[in-house]
């Protein structure tokens, strides 16, 4: 009869060289993050696992470049003072005109705040069914996080909005108090939306009740407890935009008003008067006319670790 502690132990021996033949097949475990590496961070996969990527390079846009969107400034520059003081504050949606700003908002937030602990993290639209890992990697640190995920919308029939309007306002546990998620779009309500889903009184495809259909995609931009709107800028505010951007550029007060009219064809041929296309012709019309930026270089923005408000370290179990 064969020792049954030498059969175990022959058994532990095959398994220990079955896991050595394994292990290397595995993805590696994800690194940890090293917070005080950057003040930016970026959602990335690899081998399936996600791990999050410090940005050192971030553009140096300021809430002051940002013209003629002053009440859309002032709307989410406020939210995020309340949310790094520790005081209530609301996930943001920022919908509108392309090229109006909304992109440029979060990065000049960004360089407005880190000093005082603000935290940026983008995740793109294909990682959102990560979030509640995202979460759960940031819970608790004495930073103020903001996910971002810019150019946010969905088709018809994509699941991956469920996995965002969880971490919003759909789960049963309470939402980290230092973590608020911004988001842009063009759309308002993110999804598509069709003339015939109006006509509840009629048929609609296969769909029953096609009222419950249209709850459901409204249901997800609500969960976002502020809307700011974008809007397209008239040829003035343009003009604007252009001027500042040219002066930024070093140009001077002259070239600014002889590049009015070149300034103007460019966005005929673009077909859009936005910041975005402004800040397009200012390079090219510096460029060509060789101005050097009269900033200086930017600065990387030191890291530091800050004490979380003694409001943030109360939680509560309402959703933000």
């Amino acid at each position: 009869m064969i020792d049954p502690f030498r059969q175990l132990a022959s058994f532990l021996v095959r398994v220990e060289q079955f896991l050595d033949r394994v292990e290397p097949l595995l993805p590696p475990a994800s690194p940890t993050p090293d917070w005080e590496a950057a003040c930016a961070f970026r959602w990335r996969k690899s081998h399936g696992m996600g791990y999050l990527q410090p940005i050192t390079r971030l553009p140096g846009i300021r809430l002051s470049d940002l013209q003629d969107i002053d009440q859309q400034k002032a709307r989410i520059d406020a939210n995020t003072h309340q949310f790094i003081a520790g005081l209530p504050a609301n996930n943001v949606l920022l919908t509108g005109a392309r090229g109006s700003g909304k992109s440029s908002l979060i990065k000049a937030l960004l360089n407005e705040y880190a000093p005082r602990g603000l935290r940026v993290i983008e995740v793109e639209k294909g990682d959102l069914t990560d979030l509640p890992d995202i979460v759960e990697l940031i819970d608790g640190r004495p930073e103020r996080f903001i996910i971002f995920c810019d150019d946010l919308s969905f088709d018809a029939g994509d699941a991956r909005y469920k996995a965002l309007k969880v971490v919003l306002d759909g789960s049963i546990s309470a939402p980290p108090d230092n973590v608020l998620l911004y988001a842009t779009s063009n759309r308002r309500h993110l999804m598509p939306e069709y003339f015939a889903e109006n006509l509840e009184s009629r048929r609609v495809g296969e769909e029953i009740h096609p009222g419950e259909a249209i709850e459901e995609k409204i249901s997800l931009s609500e969960r976002f407890g502020l809307w700011i709107s974008f809007y397209p800028f008239d040829q003035d505010a343009y003009l604007n935009i252009v001027a500042h951007w040219l002066q930024s550029f070093g140009c001077g007060q002259d070239e600014v008003v002889r590049a009015e009219r070149d300034a103007l064809n460019w966005a005929l041929e673009r077909g859009s008067r936005s910041g975005r296309v402004a800040w397009q012709f200012a390079r090219d019309w510096a460029g060509r006319h060789h101005a050097l930026p009269k900033r200086p270089s930017r600065q990387r923005i030191r890291t530091v670790r800050p004490e979380l408000p003694a409001a943030a370290h109360k939680r509560s179990g309402s959703p933000r």
